[in-house]
């Protein structure tokens, strides 16, 4: 069972209020990435570098989870980046409101899943460790473009996070739980594991 209010497009939750849009003011949307380099950002090299204008995360295979982080933490924004996981083979993510864990590679905090049945999903990520919400695979089937590029949103405001893939509302999450950090860094992920690669690009924030 999911935890707290969570809503997808497909229908809504038990005891949930119809799912509005996060509202956003007219702030102004900032690139997180220069297209260039990894300037802002932090993390193994070896592993993350910058290719034709796109940050690549590359693995070949490894035992931890490993992830590239901004230096900056963000509170209630609308973040948007497309991401390409190569041939839909593997496991990524994008943490948000999230921290390094001390002495570990891990990060603690909320993640917007990447990777075949975990596509727009969100995770608690080293914290309770589950799926909080997660779309109807009907409407994955119809939106995800394996492979490819996909245009992923998150919005996050208050306790309420919102999970957008190409254009397709796929979590509406409020958080329950009040001692849970609503501010944090932005992290990608390369899970452990077998090979892969997975790219990002467009990376764009706009504070609330």
């Amino acid at each position: 069972m999911l935890r707290g209010c969570a809503a997808v497009a497909s229908g809504l939750a038990a005891g949930c209020q119809p799912a509005r849009e996060v509202s956003t003011r007219e702030v102004s949307t900032v690139p997180l990435f220069n297209g260039q380099d990894l300037t802002g950002w932090e993390g193994d090299t070896l592993l993350w570098l910058v290719e034709n204008g796109i940050i690549v995360g590359r693995s070949p295979g490894i035992s931890y989870n490993d992830f590239l982080v901004t230096t900056e933490s963000f509170t209630d924004f609308v973040l948007r980046l497309q991401v390409q996981l190569v041939d839909n083979i593997g496991n990524s993510g994008i943490q948000f409101r999230s921290e390094r864990v001390s002495g570990s590679m891990e990060m603690i905090g909320y993640q917007a899943d990447i990777g075949e049945q975990y596509w727009a999903s969100l995770y608690d990520e080293s914290r309770r460790r589950e799926t909080l919400a997660a779309p109807d695979s009907s409407l994955l089937e119809r939106v995800l473009r394996p492979g490819d590029w996909n245009d992923y949103e998150i919005h996050a405001n208050g306790p309420r996070m919102q999970l957008k893939l190409n254009g397709e509302t796929t979590v509406d999450y409020t958080e329950p739980e009040s001692d849970i950090a609503l501010s944090g860094r932005i992290g990608l992920q390369i899970h452990s594991g077998p090979a892969l690669e997975v790219r990002f690009r467009n990376i764009q924030i706009q504070e609330l």
